[in-house]
This record gives C-alpha cells, structure tokens and sequence, in this order.
C-alpha cells in the first residue's frame, strides 16, 4: 500500500487530534457528565466558522458539490450519531457498544463488493478479519460484566432482551450507514474531484440549526462552566472555567482530527481510511485501558498481536504466499 505525503501527514493528525481529542473529553465528562451537547456543539460551530473564512471565504466561493449531496451525507451522519447515542435507553452496554462499531472494517468491506464491485486481495481479507477478532477480543475482556449474571435474571430482565435485541439492531443500522457515508464521500470525490475542505465546511454548517432544539441544555451547562472549578493562567494571572479549558483542548484537537479525516478520504479508499479509524480507536481504548489501571491480561496481548499483525498484512509489509492467491483466482 503506497501512500503520499499528504496521506501521510493526515495519518499522523488522525492519530495525534482523535487520540489527544479523547483525552480532552474524558477531563470534560469528569467534570460534568452531561456536557455532550455543548461539546458537539462547540466543535460543529468552530469548524463551521473557520471553515465560513477560510474555505468558504465569507461564502464568496463557488460550490463544487451540490447542497443536495451534502445534505444527503447530513442526515446519514445524522441518523448514525442519533442511533449510537439513542442505543443506551436499551441498556445496550458500552463495551458492546465498541465492539460491534468496531466491524467497521467488514461492514466497509461488504459494502465495497456490493457497491462498488470491488475484489479484495485474500489478505485483506484475513488481515480485517484478524483485526476485528482482535478488537474484540480487546473489548471483551475489558469489562468482564459485559455478559451480565445469568443467575440474577428474572422476568422482567427476560422481557428487556426485545430491547435490547432493538438497541444492537440499531447498532448494526448504524455501523452499515456509515461505512455507505464512506462510499458516497469516495464516489462524491471521484466525480467532483478531491474537496475535503469543503466537505468538511458543508457537513458541519448544515446541522447547525438543529442544535436550536437543544438550546436549553446547551444553556445549562456553558452557566455549569463557569460556576465549577477556575484555572490561573501562568502568565496572564486570569482565572478561566477549566471545563472551558478542557473545552478548547477537544474542540482544537478535534478540528485537527476531523479535518485530516476528510484529507485522508480524498487521498484513500473508504476502506482504507476506515482501517486506520479502526486503529485510532484501538489505540483509544489500550489508552483507556492504561489510563484507568486496568489489568492488561494475556487475553489483551493476544488482541494486541492480531491487530498489529493484521494491519502489517493489509499494508503488505507481511505478504500471504502468491500459490494461496492463485488458488483462490483458479475458484
């Protein structure tokens, strides 16, 4: 797999923005546990902002993409964010929650045969299945109460088994959705030619005004802000929130990552793009896993070992021997 330095380089701001974006969001929730409104927010509107200057300069540009293709990438992405935050209320648990958005790759891969007829080498094919076994594998083992005890069960925990079933059905819906959000971005690019900077300008503006609908929360925790703990700045010796802090950290971080995501998506394949997501959230999570002291057992280590090893075969440093792919072509 050759890569350009401009893929290159978004790589590295995929890994440094979403991983360090985490780390900022994880502060934010501990501070106060219901800001998710207020972060999305803030971070949908500086992109808008910067991106109204800088990309769309001060809405002088010309389009390349039609509004009709933009919102059609708008509702996908909004319809995904609302089934994988909506999944909770049927006690659909976090783990579970991670491994299932963490077939990404084969859901991408599927979607590639069936939309765009695309043939995979078999050790792509190994090399996303090694990579999804690990993650879950390292998933799984991180919370031990994922499968639940089966001996507290009663009736009423047998009848929250259809929602449940409903809030993983929903999962999968989402999962499908935005690996087909990846497809429609590639064929997009291939007809209009490589517009990240737009793409990303449009996708963030558009839902804006749905956030008109959440006003009163996203109210209540920019006043929680500036009521919780103050930071001194060194220099300036000015007292800020530090969930404002927090907040610019995540909102600067995730500019970074989102933007080297739609710079990579011009550069890659869908399913590229998604292998290295893949790997920045298995990242996020052995990080997590650290960062709370959790025991790493044998079971994370054989995870890690398939990740790592499924990824080198995908970039075809380690190479399946050429009879078993002409074994498979004589088939």
């Amino acid at each position: 797999m050759h890569l350009s330095i401009r893929a290159v380089l978004a790589i590295c701001g995929v890994f440094l923005g979403c991983c360090s974006g985490v780390v900022f969001l994880e502060l934010l929730v501990k501070l106060d546990p219901g800001a998710g409104n207020l972060i999305t927010v803030a971070q949908f509107a500086f992109i808008a902002v910067e991106g109204f200057v800088f990309t769309s300069k001060f809405g002088l540009a010309q389009r390349l993409i039609s509004l009709r293709d933009y919102a059609l990438l708008v509702a996908m992405f909004f319809l995904t964010s609302v089934c994988n935050n909506y999944v909770f209320k049927f006690n659909v648990p976090m783990t579970l929650h991670m491994i299932i958005r963490g077939g990404s790759l084969i859901s991408n891969m599927c979607l590639g045969t069936l939309v765009l007829k695309r043939s995979y080498r078999l050790s792509q094919y190994i090399s996303v299945l090694m990579i999804s076994v690990g993650i879950f594998v390292c998933t799984y083992f991180s919370s031990p109460d994922l499968v639940g005890k089966q001996e507290n069960l009663d009736s009423r925990a047998e009848a929250d088994k259809f929602w449940w079933l409903l809030g993983v059905a929903l999962l999968v819906l989402a999962l499908f959705i935005s690996s087909y959000m990846g497809i429609t971005q590639e064929l997009l690019y291939r007809r209009h030619g490589k517009c990240a900077r737009e793409a990303l300008y449009y996708t963030h503006l558009l839902p804006l005004p749905a956030f008109l609908l959440m006003q009163d929360d996203i109210r209540t925790h920019w006043l929680l802000a500036f009521a919780g703990e103050s930071y001194q700045l060194p220099l300036l010796g000015v007292a800020v929130p530090l969930i404002l802090l927090y907040l610019l950290g995540n909102v600067l971080a995730q500019h970074l990552c989102i933007s080297s995501v739609y710079t990579l998506t011009t550069e890659c394949s869908s399913l590229t793009v998604t292998l290295i997501l893949t790997l920045r959230k298995f990242i996020s999570l052995v990080f997590s896993i650290i960062y709370f002291r959790n025991p790493f057992t044998w079971w994370h280590w054989l995870g890690t070992a398939l990740v790592f090893v499924g990824t080198l075969m995908f970039a075809d440093v380690i190479r399946v021997p050429k009879w078993k792919n002409q074994a498979v072509k004589q088939e």
